[in-house]
């Protein structure tokens, strides 16, 4: 059986990103004032919001990394190469976000209890940072599970095996 297509990737990546991400918006949402200031629906509004552009960034991300590595199966192929180009774009692009939304556009704010790195919160940051490696290995164990192959390969990428790289 073939490995799936770009779509099937890039379907499983978004699937897998809003899943993580929600989890992460949801552990997140005491540190921003919506959550003191709103009501539970204007919350759960922003939880969906925040969790779809979270997949837009982790599928921007995901094609950027592969436009650069020159392929669509860069989280089998080249993980780490792959992974390096996700988390970095992916944190420059928060680090900006953040930033313009909180203090310049006055979208959101921080409570008192954000960490703050140089103004910014650290946990969309680390979000960025911790979830990356998570997908990566996701979709290094499912899609051969999902594309009905019974690959001996593990999904942690150890650089003793050449096997599925060119």
């Amino acid at each position: 059986m073939m490995m799936p297509g770009v779509m099937a990737r890039a379907a499983l990546w978004s699937t897998l990103a809003f899943v993580l991400n929600l989890a992460w918006e949801i552990a997140q949402i005491r540190l921003y004032t919506i959550w003191a200031d709103a009501d539970s629906m204007t919350v759960a509004w922003a939880l969906l919001h925040c969790s779809i552009g979270d997949v837009l960034i982790a599928l921007a991300t995901f094609a950027l990394a592969g436009l650069v590595l020159r392929r669509a199966n860069w989280p089998a192929s080249r993980p780490w190469a792959g992974g390096a180009i996700f988390v970095i774009s992916a944190i420059a692009y928060t680090a900006w976000s953040e930033w313009y939304n909180v203090y310049r556009a006055g979208s959101w704010g921080y409570t008192a209890g954000m960490p703050l790195i140089f103004g910014i919160g650290l946990s969309p940051l680390l979000q960025w940072l911790i979830l990356p490696p998570v997908l990566v290995l996701s979709c290094r164990t499912l899609v051969p599970v999902l594309s009905g192959q019974n690959s001996a390969r593990s999904p942690i990428p150890t650089g003793n095996s050449t096997k599925g790289q060119t």
